[in-house]
């Protein structure tokens, strides 16, 4: 009999940072749960190998949208990580712990004590940047993050463009100030992809207290509404791990709502359509969920400096060999380097835009590359009123999950994304880009009216791969919450949930750093500890934000 006095469903942002807080004073053991395989291979571990992973079967879910209504009936791919890491080892491995604002309006949302003020010192604790604000950032922790060395020039005319367009210039957007241009920080250390497995994980598994065991975890065994263990499918056999004390579900904001509603918490109808003895009645497990979508605006480089010229074999044979030896070169990086937070309008108090740059013309997803040389600017806003689901498709705990995004499915949003559009070719048309500028290859030119505008929206907006909010936190007496304040799931003792599904809102950018933070906090909440003191720093907000954008 496998037990634990700890079991944790995942291994992927929190899951490993918990399994890692929670062995380390050699007191409690731990099990791990992880249905993926290794993350060794050098398509997770070469930073700019990024895109292969995410299409892959053998790392990647494989989930995807039902047909979108608002965006003409597309099926859009939801990857999430199947492999030790979880999705920290398929990601972009951009950094950006959210604005100060977004968990202070969680807090506010009923999730107390996930304030800024309370989160901020969590942060601190897991971070060991390279570069930063003094003050501001971890130094000591697990997680390592840098800076790409923007040898390109057109990082530079990026962010020049944005100060000359008036905009803010910020040099750590992780720090006091978010608002503005400039460089981006990447969780890479020594040329690798630093991953939650690298991180925490492996560290963890280096101490006698903590077991990975690989099977599929299909639902949680619970008596007397109390979380006993932990039912997983491994070698074709049907095992019961045991939790001493509790068990985490932190599977994914897919997979965590899924493995609730299968172990019979969930809307109680919904349950009963399924065939599923109800445990606890908990309507919000599967709503709430959110997602930030993302346009590429691209740009022709009358230069032929950019990523385009070493998109052929011969040059990414080359590439692959400098960082296979070396770990250096175009290989060990990410190619995110140059990015921006703004407000689109007087009156937004902080940024709800976003911006990734890289010098070259080509998908997130490697599919496609532009002809010509190019740029681009990956935008999209920060905080999109729509609301989505997840739910069951069947009992039979292999099958899929059914994922409703509803993207665009509020007028702001198609307002926000015109207002997207915009204002790149405005930063697009300053003078530091004279030097590079060709024609625009997409939207292009001749894409101008609303309505123009709203049919490239429809047929290209892509999903930022950013799925959060499905097992919201918030007060006990909120029906819609799913967990409290400290992560346990109203109604089931012993059990909790704790990744990017209890996020009430989206934060502002990329969610990995949010999700290991979540893990970081709830460790501290499971062994009862008081949390870190919390910060009394102020985040820079902009005097002008009542009267202008910048």
């Amino acid at each position: 009999m496998l037990e634990a006095d700890f079991v944790i469903i995942g291994s992927g942002s929190a899951g490993s940072a918990m399994a890692y807080r929670l062995s380390e004073d050699g007191k409690h053991s731990v099990i791990v749960i992880e249905f993926g395989g290794s993350d060794i291979g050098p398509l997770i571990q070469m930073p700019s190998a990024l895109s292969i992973p995410l299409n892959m079967s053998l790392y990647d879910w494989g989930f995807a949208s039902e047909p979108e209504p608002h965006l003409g009936g597309r099926v859009l791919a939801t990857p999430r990580g199947k492999v030790i890491g979880g999705s920290s080892s398929i990601n972009g491995m951009v950094y950006v712990r959210g604005h100060a604002r977004d968990f202070d309006h969680w807090a506010e949302q009923g999730a107390t004590g996930w304030g800024f003020a309370d989160v901020l010192p969590y942060f601190k604790r897991m971070e060991n940047a390279n570069g930063g604000e003094d003050g501001w950032r971890g130094k000591s922790g697990p997680l390592h993050m840098q800076r790409g060395s923007r040898t390109n020039p057109l990082y530079g005319a990026f962010v020049e463009a944005g100060r000359q367009a008036g905009f803010e210039l910020t040099d750590d957007y992780n720090g006091a100030k978010q608002e503005g241009f400039g460089p981006m920080e990447q969780t890479i250390h020594g040329g690798r992809r630093w991953s939650a497995a690298s991180a925490y994980l492996r560290p963890a598994l280096r101490r006698k207290n903590v077991n990975l065991v690989k099977g599929f975890a299909r639902r949680v065994i619970i008596e007397n509404q109390r979380a006993t263990g932990v039912e997983i499918e491994a070698r074709r056999q049907i095992q019961i791990i045991k939790a001493r004390r509790e068990v985490i579900i932190a599977a994914s904001s897919i997979n965590s709502p899924k493995i609730l509603m299968l172990s019979g918490i969930g809307p109680a109808a919904h349950l009963r359509e399924n065939g599923v003895q109800m445990v606890a009645d908990r309507p919000g497990v599967g709503r709430n969920l959110q997602d930030h979508m993302e346009l590429y605006i691209q740009q022709e480089s009358t230069k032929p400096i950019t990523l385009n010229s070493v998109l052929n074999p011969f040059s990414k044979a080359l590439i692959g060999a400098q960082w296979l030896f070396f770990k250096s070169g175009l290989g060990a990086t990410n190619h995110f380097e140059a990015a921006a937070f703004v407000r689109s309008q007087a009156g937004v108090d902080y940024p709800d835009v976003q911006y990734h740059f890289i010098p070259a013309a080509v998908r997130y997803d490697g599919k496609a590359a532009a002809k010509a040389h190019g740029f681009q600017a990956h935008v999209g806003p920060m905080r999109s009123k729509s609301r989505g689901s997840v739910t069951l498709r069947s009992p039979d705990p292999l099958s899929k999950p059914v994922i409703r995004f509803n993207y665009m499915s509020h007028p702001d949003d198609w307002t926000e994304f015109r207002h997207c559009i915009r204002l790149t070719r405005e930063i697009f048309g300053q003078a530091a880009f004279d030097a590079y500028r060709g024609k625009e290859i997409s939207p292009g030119s001749h894409v101008q009216s609303d309505d123009d505008l709203d049919a490239f929206i429809r047929d290209h907006a892509e999903s930022a791969y950013h799925p959060c909010g499905t097992c919201k936190m918030g007060r006990t007496d909120d029906a819609m919450s799913v967990v409290d304040p400290e992560c346990r799931v109203i109604g089931v003792d012993g059990l909790r949930v704790a990744d990017s599904s209890i996020f009430p809102r989206v934060t502002n950018g990329n969610l990995n750093a949010p999700s290991i933070m979540t893990g970081e906090k709830a460790a501290d909440h499971i062994l009862g500890r008081t949390p870190l003191t919390p910060s009394n720093q102020e985040p820079w907000i902009n005097p002008r934000w009542q009267a202008s954008d910048r």
